[in-house]
């Protein structure tokens, strides 16, 4: 009786996946460029981007054609601060007058603060600012209260959820004190280092202070001396 022939041997098995054809370096490319571009935008629009500075409405703090970093993060966890200087898209009132490029400038007024310009000194809840940075003294009046009766708004006061910015170059800035208050969400982001020219690279944030009167007590009468 005839055996019957011998199955016909596996194939060695191989471990891992099978090799593939080397890919087109071209296309290897093309990848790399995909990713590093989805990576950027992803950056950009999330956590941080890169501005130039196109007038002179913040000198002398930055200069024409300065580059610098925003910050788009941290207003996610905090609020803005007094003398951050913030990016931000036009508010409405300037999308009116056909504003659409974002505009750079420095917070001074807080939601719930009452401001006022006067004899070339910023004043906040009463106390003036001693600010440094700026190009010159104001040479206009300003007040909150003013501003929100030409808008429309209740009270002097800024309002909530909004700001109110100035540019360091007090009498060449158009700035809240001309169209009003930027909402929070206006808001792109926070200016805070420079990185060009590499001669002016570096940390740009500056912050007034606040220089509040000085409160007198009344003197306590002396004690009636008893008979």
């Amino acid at each position: 009786m005839n055996s019957l022939p011998d199955p016909p041997s596996k194939p060695e098995l191989r471990e891992g996946k099978p090799d593939r054809p080397p890919e087109n370096p071209w296309v290897e490319a093309l990848k790399t460029v995909v990713i590093s571009a989805v990576l950027a935008l992803g950056i950009r629009t999330f956590v941080a981007e890169a501005r130039y500075i196109p007038s002179g409405s913040m000198l002398p703090t930055l200069q024409i054609n300065d580059r610098l970093l925003i910050d788009k993060l941290s207003y996610r966890f905090a609020k803005p601060e007094r003398g951050d200087i913030i990016v931000f898209n036009p508010p409405a009132a300037l999308r009116a007058q056909n504003f659409h490029e974002a505009f750079i400038k420095r917070i001074i007024g807080l939601p719930g603060d009452v401001v006022k310009v006067q004899g070339g000194t910023v004043y906040v809840n009463g106390c003036a600012l001693k600010e440094p940075y700026i190009a010159a003294r104001p040479d206009y009046t300003f007040s909150t209260q003013k501003l929100n009766a030409e808008l429309g708004l209740p009270g002097n006061k800024v309002p909530p959820n909004q700001y109110l910015v100035l540019g360091d170059n007090r009498n060449d800035s158009y700035d809240s004190h001309y169209w009003g208050y930027v909402p929070d969400h206006d808001i792109i982001g926070k200016a805070v280092f420079r990185f060009w020219p590499l001669n002016h690279m570096g940390d740009i944030e500056q912050h007034p202070v606040e220089v509040c009167p000085v409160k007198t007590s009344s003197p306590t009468p002396a004690p009636t001396p008893r008979s």
